[in-house]
């Protein structure tokens, strides 16, 4: 037997399913509230949204390996702001997805770097309905910083503006991750970057359509300082 099959029939017998999989998403959140208690936020907000009237939805941005503690930045700092997170389809995407549902953000399910039609509706709807939409957009497997097409197109096709954000840690612990997963340590300092709305142009070929992406790429990684 080859290892890509024994590996293979490994997974298959480790899926956890069922109520069993219901509780360890449950304990799980619990754990990850009791660790982001302990954090320390600071908000450099360039676009000026937080705790101010909602007049406008955006795209939030934000690249995947800062994802861990973002539904509690969601609940603390963008209470009066309701909206939808797209999150991958799969396992591994479970306990993230509980988590904002827990907080009475929505989810939608699916690839960011590969949007579907199904998703393209779905988030388009959120945002007509005057409601904000958040993406990872080089997840759920990257490249690392490497920004697909998909929030390219849903902004294009939706006229919303994408908002770049990022989160920096003072202390963490790097996973072994395709983007090395950041889960900052207890006690960390948080810190929420928000730069001013961007938007996207009309593209008519697939240079322009490109010349927007690495634009949107460029100005997501000017928030970035720990790779």
């Amino acid at each position: 037997m080859g290892t890509a099959k024994r590996v293979g029939q490994a997974q298959e017998t480790l899926k956890i399913e069922g109520w069993l999989a219901r509780w360890l998403i449950a304990f799980g959140f619990y754990l990850l509230q009791v660790w982001a208690r302990t954090l320390r936020y600071e908000v450099d907000d360039r676009a000026g949204v937080i705790g101010r009237p909602v007049t406008e939805n955006y795209i939030g941005a934000l690249w995947h390996n800062r994802l861990l503690i973002f539904p509690f930045v969601l609940r603390r700092f963008f209470s009066n702001r309701d909206g939808a997170a797209l999150i991958s389809a799969s396992r591994d995407g479970d306990l993230l997805a509980d988590a904002i549902q827990r907080f009475g953000y929505g989810v939608v399910r699916g690839s960011s770097s590969r949007l579907g039609a199904s998703a393209v509706r779905q988030l388009t709807e959120v945002l007509a309905a005057g409601r904000d939409v958040v993406i990872t957009p080089d997840g759920p497997r990257g490249p690392a910083y490497e920004l697909g097409p998909g929030i390219i197109f849903l902004a294009q096709k939706s006229g919303a503006a994408v908002l770049p954000m990022n989160l920096e840690y003072s202390h963490c612990w790097r996973l072994g991750s395709w983007d090395r997963f950041i889960v900052p340590r207890p006690f960390a300092k948080v810190r929420i970057l928000i730069n001013p709305p961007h938007r996207i142009r009309a593209t008519a070929t697939s240079e322009e359509f490109e010349s927007e992406r690495l634009s949107l790429q460029r100005i997501m990684m000017a928030l970035v300082e720990m790779r």
